[in-house]
């Protein structure tokens, strides 16, 4: 890869890494369900209208915006809200790549070897660490609601390699108008029109920013800039640098919003990241983190989703 095209690489996974502390910064403003509608909101406008017609097919688009849009991001946003610290959920979503192996297993037929067995087995022993230190320290609700995240968006990937979309940007504008409705809808059924009302009414230029980071820049350029290093380079040059998100959540939660890295955290970091490397390199198919998404095409092939 060319030094502009690894600094690239490396921009991309910088701004999902920061992404969790800018999550971080909006529950402050928003309820968390209504925080991820408005964030697909304004992905998908005015995007939707520039780069074309869906180009798979509407259910798989319907499916994966249900699992991915609602179930995951709902669940990790409400787990955020609840106590799970930026840093630990950067870190802790990365278990993603082992739920991906175990539902394709199921539903693909995709054997897992003896490699992304251990893999597995090292990123899970990570996320046992883990628990042990937020037990400790915070919230086991919100930990296990993140957890919950990570297996949803293991479903949402093998419904996207199913669906393998030629275009990683066209599909993820188009999946993100399907979570707005669903995602209003639970909002004012389980957090009220008051506190949704209120929350809108007292947007100001920290709230809209941080909407328009999450939406524009950790998705679209995040996804624009994925697929098109994807489409230049094997998958193997690029899927590395997605093992910088956590260190990029750790350090900016860390230095941005105080958070503090125990000794057990760095542990359970090791492992999870040593598991998540064996588990995910032994594919032809990249996964990149706020929403790591495998997008199979002829030439080595990827996505990426926050």
């Amino acid at each position: 890869m060319r030094p502009a095209h690894i600094a690239l690489a490396a921009l991309v996974a910088a701004v999902w890494g920061v992404n969790f502390v800018v999550i971080e910064i909006g529950l402050d403003h928003f309820p968390p369900l209504l925080f991820s509608a408005l964030r697909f909101l304004v992905a998908a406008l005015p995007a939707v209208f520039l780069v074309g017609r869906p180009k798979v097919a509407w259910k798989l688009i319907v499916g994966v915006g249900l699992v991915l849009g609602v179930a995951k991001f709902g669940l990790l946003f409400t787990g955020m809200d609840l106590g799970a610290p930026a840093g630990l959920s950067s870190l802790v979503l990365q278990v993603q790549a082992v739920f991906t192996a175990l539902f394709a297993f199921a539903a693909l037929g995709e054997r897992p070897g003896r490699v992304k067995l251990a893999g597995m087995a090292v990123a899970l022993a990570g996320i046992g660490v883990a628990a042990v230190d937020e037990g400790g320290s915070g919230p086991l609700v919100g930990f296990a609601l993140v957890i919950a995240a990570a297996a949803c968006w293991g479903v949402s990937n093998v419904l996207t390699r199913k669906a393998a979309p030629p275009d990683a940007l066209n599909f993820m504008v188009w999946v993100s108008t399907v979570p707005v409705l669903p995602l209003l809808a639970l909002s004012l059924l389980l957090e009220g029109p008051e506190r949704d009302l209120a929350a809108l009414r007292g947007l100001d230029w920290t709230g809209a920013g941080v909407i328009v980071y999450v939406a524009w820049i950790t998705t679209v350029f995040g996804f624009g800039a994925w697929g098109w290093l994807l489409r230049r380079h094997p998958a193997s040059s690029v899927a590395p640098f997605s093992l910088l998100v956590p260190v990029f959540g750790m350090s900016s939660a860390a230095l941005f919003l105080g958070e503090g890295v125990s000794p057990l955290r760095w542990c359970a970091a090791a492992l999870l990241v040593g598991g998540v490397a064996l588990t995910s390199f032994q594919r032809k198919a990249v996964e990149a983190p706020e929403a790591r998404v495998p997008v199979p095409t002829p030439t080595p092939s990827g996505g990426a989703t926050r």
